[in-house]
């Protein structure tokens, strides 16, 4: 399956208009099934369907390791549907995950800011990081453009990139949600027990508390972004030992939590 598609498009001007064509975002649902039973249908980009199932695994709480995990696969050829099964020791801890009671990134209507920052410390312990320079955030920032061959075709999506401390890219993802993209990065290097090499991550978005949740999951302390990050990701952030940046207008970073770990 593609992860875009050309479609004809009218291109009107004053007076005039001209036929031409567009390569178009795909957009398809992702229904994940673990230890036998539909959990979730997320709608994703094409590609790379595996990693993103193991990045989502793992920010979810399902599993805290590849060897959690029993099997990781498609259903009979179907790249919409994957499978996982877990270990007996590993489904006998997460059974409330497992019933969807545990499944925080899904915000519960009517549930307020504190009640569930209070929930998310509780399940997520504090991360921490080495310090990183500056020039070498601000290198991966204003390089993440160079790793969305798909955005540049689509302009229609999301990327995430993961770094180690040196600022050399570890792994990158693009996808139509910028969730995806970032369980996609994330699942690339769990895959391969190689998550503990990541030392910031990268987002062509905005921060919400979801992809703070998810980066704490990964063990990642430092997030810098092209948007702001929203009031509740700060607080989150604030709360785990995170670190959060984002581009400045009219140069450098904006610091918003523990900015200690940004040196000159």
């Amino acid at each position: 399956m593609k992860n875009h598609r050309v479609h004809p498009v009218c291109h009107m001007r004053s007076g005039a208009s001209t036929e031409t064509a567009h390569s178009l975002l795909a957009e398809e649902p992702l229904s994940i099934r673990v230890q036998g039973n539909p959990y979730t249908v997320v709608m994703r980009t094409p590609g790379d369907e595996i990693a993103h199932v193991a990045g989502f695994c793992l920010g979810e709480g399902i599993a805290d390791t590849m060897n959690d995990v029993g099997t990781l696969a498609f259903c009979d050829e179907d790249i919409n549907v994957v499978t996982v099964t877990l270990t007996p020791e590993r489904s006998q801890k997460v059974p409330e995950i497992l019933d969807r009671r545990g499944f925080i990134s899904q915000t519960s209507c009517g549930i307020c800011g504190k009640e569930l920052i209070s929930d998310l410390r509780q399940a997520i312990p504090s991360v921490d990081a080495a310090p990183v320079t500056f020039s070498c955030v601000s290198r991966a920032l204003d390089g993440l453009g160079d790793h969305q061959p798909l955005r540049d075709m689509t302009r229609a999506c999301h990327a995430a990139a993961l770094f180690d401390g040196d600022g050399t890219l570890l792994s990158v993802a693009e996808d139509v949600g910028r969730h995806n993209a970032l369980d996609k990065a994330v699942g690339m290097l769990f895959l391969k027990n190689q998550l503990s090499g990541a030392h910031f991550l990268v987002l062509s978005s905005r921060i919400s508390y979801e992809m703070v949740q998810k980066a704490a999951r990964a063990g990642i302390a430092i997030i810098a972004a092209v948007s702001r990050p929203t009031a509740l990701a700060v607080e989150l952030a604030h709360d785990l030992n995170m670190t959060l940046c984002s581009l400045s207008r009219e140069d450098g970073l904006f610091i918003y939590t523990h900015p200690e770990r940004i040196t000159a």
